[in-house]
């Protein structure tokens, strides 16, 4: 009997964003064709995720063009030989949702976005978290993206 692939809930599906090294970010560039990345995303509630990058460049380009984003992630992923079935399978944990990306304006949110961000993947470094905002901020452009509908997730055990 084969097992297959177990749909989970947005809880779930926001832990493997969590988890995941990076999160592909899918785009329209505004000639229409897509344009997706690895991005060091950082989420602040069930809703809103948070990017950095410079205040120019094709990532801009596409969210003024399009600003409806895709987000996926894989926090597992084992390939495996399974030799009582002679089968080659790999087992995961993945999610996929939908939003809208917004260039963030204020100051105090972009803060606490770059906050977050360094917190998830820098954390030990946090002492030198107020010199950095002072020498960067008003050159970071910070993105939100807000989700439109709950993310989902698949996992295969």
């Amino acid at each position: 009997m084969r097992k297959s692939n177990r749909q989970k809930d947005a809880g779930w599906a926001l832990e493997v964003f969590d988890k995941a090294p990076y999160i592909t970010v899918s785009m329209v560039r505004p000639d229409g064709t897509p344009y997706g990345l690895p991005l060091s995303l950082a989420r602040k509630d069930e809703k809103t995720f948070y990017f950095h990058c410079a205040g120019e460049g094709e990532k801009i380009d596409c969210i003024k063009s399009t600003p409806t984003v895709s987000l996926s992630a894989v926090s597992r992923c084992t390939p495996k030989y399974e030799e009582e079935k002679n089968n080659f399978t790999e087992y995961f944990n993945s999610a996929i949702a939908l939003g809208k990306a917004e260039i963030v304006t204020d100051d105090d949110e972009k803060i606490e976005a770059l906050k977050l961000i360094c917190e998830r993947f820098l954390s030990k470094y946090m002492d030198h978290f107020d010199e950095a905002i002072s020498r960067s901020l008003s050159i970071t452009t910070v993105v939100r993206i807000t989700l439109t509908e709950p993310p989902v997730g698949k996992s295969k055990p």
